[in-house]
């Protein structure tokens, strides 16, 4: 059961769809941000020439500095009287990247929220739970709106204050719980202190995004809570939370709402569009973004995409789960790797926890990798003999030898309450 009609209509009237919107985006940004009427100008696009999504590939990149240089409003395409609502990336590598919302583009958040909400089985009248920080951060409020246009009932706990999160899941019986990975398993770690048992509370399902993450730590989160654990994507410069979810039927692949949001995937080093099923950038436009329209946002993010009608019934293309960022690859001694492929090579263990830290340093122009796992509390072996299968499997799988691998206690790594974890610490 769909919640609209478009997420299960023929390719051929989406796509229409997608053109036009296309077409009419392209317009507003020409006429209304000096930055895209400069872009396109130097590209030589007339926006005239722009009459199906099949010339996106004529259309110039917009990036992370794009939105850095033209802080704070230089990308919005309306009045600031026209404007309703801003928010804005932590701004963690520099000028945070301010984005801002229309009376109609709150109203296509709300509605793509919802659709999501939906598709993650969430129905009205249930209870969910949003964990995710409230304020200049997306999360929290993009999910509360959400809810409430499902007709749903929204606990707003926002960030942190675990205490108090665990007993508004038992006190007032909540469906789902929206929150980061890493949360859940601060979550999961605080209730078993308290000896509290989250599997048996009305709790069916967890939405988890914000962060990457791995299938087996996926599998940790459903295990330790009982739970479903479905993964959501966005992100603030198109519009938040909600740009796409996976189904609760498959739950294979992500739906992009391809109705608001363009979907490429491109080579992150040539630019150069890439097949179905080739992992790659992801890159989104805009389609009906009025306040700041978005032309082939390179998100940093690596995926691929598969047109192939879901299980589910949706026509929605489908994007795999994040699984790493562009900006996020170590390069140690020539050899290129992910943080999520290490951490999918040492939790597929079983006996690794999954918390960990990758700590880089450089000595004598060299770079040297670091890693610190803790191992589960059922753990029965000794630390050497898990750190030679860490130090085992990565050389195996990956072709990488780390300088150290260090197996600690369990809760001897720092945790994350409020935030996105961080995983690496680059000294270098």
């Amino acid at each position: 059961m769909v919640y609209s009609d478009i997420e299960s209509a023929p390719r051929e009237e989406l796509r229409a769809l997608q053109s036009e919107r296309l077409a009419e985006t392209v317009a507003n940004a020409y006429e209304n941000v000096d930055f895209y009427r400069e872009a396109l100008d130097e590209a030589g696009v007339d926006p005239d020439e722009i009459e199906g999504v099949e010339d996106v590939s004529k259309l110039p990149f917009t990036t992370k500095t794009d939105f850095r240089d033209e802080y704070p409003d230089g990308l919005f395409a309306v009045d600031h009287d026209d404007v309703r609502r801003i928010h804005a990336s932590s701004g963690t590598t520099g000028k945070p990247k301010i984005v801002a919302y229309t009376d109609e583009d709150l109203g296509v958040w709300r509605e793509v929220m919802a659709r999501s909400l939906h598709a993650a089985g969430v129905r009205p009248g249930e209870t969910v739970q949003n964990a995710y920080g409230y304020g200049l951060f997306t999360g929290g409020l993009g999910f509360h709106d959400g809810v409430e246009e499902l007709g749903a009932t929204v606990i707003p706990t926002g960030g942190g204050n675990t205490a108090r999160q665990l007993d508004m899941l038992r006190d007032l019986d909540s469906d789902a719980l929206a929150c980061t990975p890493s949360y859940c398993l601060y979550l999961a770690e605080a209730a078993e202190d308290r000896m509290m048992d989250v599997r048996k509370l009305p709790l069916s399902r967890v939405i988890i995004g914000a962060e990457p993450f791995t299938d087996p730590m996926r599998e940790e989160i459903e295990r330790a809570l009982g739970v479903s654990a479905l993964d959501v994507y966005g992100l603030s410069e198109i519009i938040g939370p909600g740009v796409s979810i996976e189904c609760e039927e498959a739950q294979d692949g992500l739906h992009v709402w391809e109705d608001h949001f363009y979907p490429e995937v491109v080579d992150p080093e040539t630019g150069e569009v890439l097949p179905e099923g080739e992992s790659g950038e992801l890159v989104l436009t805009t389609l009906t973004k009025e306040a700041l329209p978005a032309i082939r946002y390179r998100t940093g993010d690596i995926t691929s995409l598969t047109y192939e009608r879901c299980a589910c019934g949706r026509t929605a293309v489908r994007m795999d789960n994040v699984t790493g960022r562009t900006d996020d690859l170590l390069i140690v001694r020539g050899v290129n790797v992910y943080p999520s492929q290490i951490e999918d090579v040492v939790l597929d263990l079983g006996d690794v926890a999954p918390h960990y830290r990758i700590d880089l340093y450089r000595e004598d122009s060299l770079d040297r990798m670091e890693i610190t796992v803790e191992h589960h509390e059922a753990f029965r072996g000794t630390p050497d003999q898990l750190r030679d299968r860490i130090e085992s499997a990565l050389r195996d799988v990956l072709e990488i030898e780390p300088d150290a691998v260090e197996v600690v206690e369990p809760g001897s790594i720092e945790r994350t309450e409020v935030g996105k974890v961080k995983r690496v610490y680059d000294h270098r």
